[in-house]
């Protein structure tokens, strides 16, 4: 019966629901009608403001059918304003769809824009009583049906309080058989309890004991891990001291050994500027030519060293402020190249 009463309700919503369609006919009636009337009203100008006033009016009409549908289908009153504003809406539109008929004096054409509004109006005021009459109608409906369910529920608990007795009376007996059986029980489960709370209690001691001996051998495991740890680094620290020391020792043999190889090699230089400088040269005349003279300076050249020992060579008459042909002489190269070795020096320590 519930599920007829919804779809009857429903069917009626969605009948009502066509009421819309009168709504907006009548709105757009209206924008068309009440338009030109207020254009010839309108000063010169402000034409275009013309279709506010209907669409204004037509806006108000729609929402007072709007709530009323909704406050109607809650069953509700909203009171005197809402009415009044229907009204007063439904006489505004009214007014102005027949204003331009009346002012012609056309009795025919303020007949037949006065359909639209009126229509409006009716169908407006007979959805709000249709749809009150279906609220009330559904709350009468689900009244009867709360009677019927409250007396099927009286009968099921009349019925249920009978059946209650009943197994009250066979759980009564039932309970002292339990409570004999259950007096013979109790003695063989609190021993069996004292029984289990020993074996709890040994196996808590067990488990107990078990820990703390775990525990001991992980601190002894973590202290042997710790103490390999530090063995490692100390070992690692004397091998990398052990390499430092090493390359230092290697630093300090190729040092020496490439002092030794810069001395061997300029001993045999000195010598031979010395031997120059003490034997006196004979004097050249300017007729010589200059290919006999190259000739003969090329003879009395020392043995060049190797370019690493020169640069070695450059850098000890640096310090000691020899001039680049003595170490020219020394080395066996050329000026030039020995000028680019002492300035290439001057840059570096500029």
């Amino acid at each position: 019966m519930k599920l007829d009463t919804q779809a009857h309700v429903d069917a009626a919503e969605k009948t009502l629901r066509l009421s819309w369609v009168i709504v907006f006919g009548a709105v757009l009636y209206s924008v068309l009608t009440v338009t030109p009337l207020v254009l010839r009203f309108t000063p010169a100008g402000w034409e275009m403001t013309a279709p506010i006033l209907p669409i204004v009016v037509d806006a108000a009409v729609i929402i007072v059918v709007r709530v009323d549908a909704i406050v109607a289908r809650l069953d509700g009153d909203a009171g005197f304003w809402p009415a009044l504003l229907r009204w007063l809406t439904g006489f505004m539109t009214l007014g102005l769809n027949v204003a331009d008929s009346a002012l012609k004096g056309d009795l025919v054409g303020v007949g037949v824009h006065a359909v639209a509004p009126i229509l409006l109006i009716v169908v407006a005021e007979a959805g709000l009583k249709w749809r009150r009459a279906i609220t009330t109608a559904v709350e009468r409906i689900e009244r009867e049906h709360a009677a019927e369910r409250e007396r099927e529920r009286a009968e099921l608990r009349e019925r249920e309080d009978r059946e209650r007795a009943d197994r009250e009376r066979e759980q009564e007996a039932a309970r002292l058989e339990r409570e004999r059986m259950e007096a013979a029980d109790r003695e063989r489960r609190e021993q069996a309890a004292a029984e289990r709370e020993r074996e709890r209690e040994h196996a808590a001691r067990v488990a107990r004991e078990e820990r703390e001996h775990e525990a001991e051998l992980e601190r002894q495991r973590e202290e042997r891990a710790d103490a390999r740890r530090r063995e490692e680094l100390e070992r690692q620290e004397r091998e990398r001291r052990a390499q430092e020391e090493a390359r230092k020792a290697k630093e300090a043999a190729q040092k020496a050994e490439r002092d030794r190889k810069a001395t061997e090699g300029r001993k045999p230089a000195l010598a031979s500027v010395s031997a120059a400088v003490s034997t006196p040269r004979p004097a050249v005349s300017a007729s010589v030519s200059t290919t006999a003279h190259e000739t003969a300076h090329d003879t009395d050249k020392p043995a060049k060293m190797s370019e690493a020992d020169a640069r070695q060579a450059v850098a000890d008459a640096v310090r000691e402020g020899r001039s680049q042909r003595q170490v020219a002489a020394l080395t066996g190269w050329s000026v030039g190249w020995v000028a680019a070795r002492f300035k290439e020096l001057e840059e570096d320590a500029a």
